[in-house]
């Protein structure tokens, strides 16, 4: 059952949703850090975003091959829901995670110089908490692309075939840990209260979901600034020329002023995954990258247009070659 893209019904939802569930879910975040257990009840508004996703997707998905098509879409969203649960709840542990991590961490390792603005109000000192991480967090994402060192761990995350809200939490630990010390670093340097920490990781979380989502969302505006569907669609695209854009966790700030932002006017690729291989199993999955065997799967082969590009610069380096003989020849004589 999905609703007729054609319908103003249709266009009004496909409009509305992200942001409806973005703000829906700071809105239960800020609740849940009023209460005395703030992980708690912040994963609980976390998991009913995800409830909410699963149902749209299912509703208004934007690629219908990512789907399991069998007819039975209420009987798939309850299956979902139940056998996905502990996977869904894992997710959330780990969303939590730089919180968890934020929480102890902070009051040892806060700078004492006072430089962070704390008198401004909370929402201005998010946002420029946000933009300072997104740097750190651009920067991890970044090199985890251009290295191998990095993309061994990082590969993980691309090795999915199809984008919906199960695999959003599809990181290695070691990715997550990396991500986690280049976004969080700077903001302890500066002396960021706690708060801060704990709506960067709401923001992170909810941005999440949603840049995963296989719902038709029309993020219009958005897009020049914030993480969303449709951009994080290209970043998964198996063509390096697509896929090594659009790093932003939550702000594409960073890609706009570094030239790695793109959004060409079609539609997002579904073409995605990547050309080595990773292992079947949580276990298999964390130890593979430590081996040479793993580290060789998951590279795999090169992509056609690496190796074409790399066999037009070595064409191009023999010619200048061949053409400074002569003059070398001419300098010794």
């Amino acid at each position: 059952m999905t609703f007729q893209n054609s319908s103003r019904l249709y266009a009004a939802v496909s409009s509305l949703l992200w942001p409806a569930i973005f703000c829906a879910g700071l809105t239960g975040s800020y609740f849940a850090f009023q209460s005395h257990m703030q992980l708690f009840w912040f994963n609980v508004v976390y998991l009913s975003a995800v409830a909410t996703i699963a149902l749209f997707e299912r509703l208004m998905p934007y690629e219908e091959t990512w789907l399991e098509r069998d007819g039975e879409t209420f009987s798939n969203i309850a299956h979902t829901l139940l056998s996905k649960g502990s996977v869904q709840i894992a997710a959330a542990i780990a969303t939590s995670f730089p919180m968890a991590v934020a929480t102890v961490a902070q009051p040892f390792l806060s700078h004492q110089a006072h430089i962070w603005p704390e008198q401004w109000p909370m929402a201005l000192q998010v946002v420029l908490g946000l933009i300072i991480a997104e740097f750190g967090l651009y920067a991890a994402h970044r090199l985890a692309h251009e290295y191998l060192t990095l993309w061994r761990f990082h590969a993980l995350h691309h090795s999915v075939e199809r984008l919906w809200v199960i695999n959003t939490g599809r990181f290695h630990i070691i990715d997550s840990l990396f991500k986690i010390a280049l976004g969080q670093i700077p903001l302890y340097l500066l002396g960021a209260p706690l708060p801060v920490f704990l709506w960067i990781g709401a923001v992170t979380a909810f941005i999440g979901l949603l840049t995963h989502c296989n719902i038709d969302v029309r993020t219009g505006p958005l897009d020049w600034f914030l993480s969303t569907p449709r951009l994080h669609r290209w970043h998964h695209s198996k063509l390096l020329s697509e896929g090594n854009t659009n790093y932003g966790e939550n702000l594409v700030i960073w890609d706009q002023i570094l030239g790695t932002y793109y959004n060409p006017p079609r539609p997002s690729s579904t073409d995605i995954g990547i050309t080595g291989k990773v292992a079947k199993g949580f276990l298999a999955q964390l130890v593979q990258p430590f081996s040479t065997k793993g580290r060789r799967q998951i590279i795999g082969k090169k992509p056609k247009e690496l190796v074409a590009k790399e066999e037009l610069a070595a064409r191009k380096a023999a010619l200048r070659k061949q053409a400074d003989e002569p003059i070398r020849k001419r300098a010794e004589g």
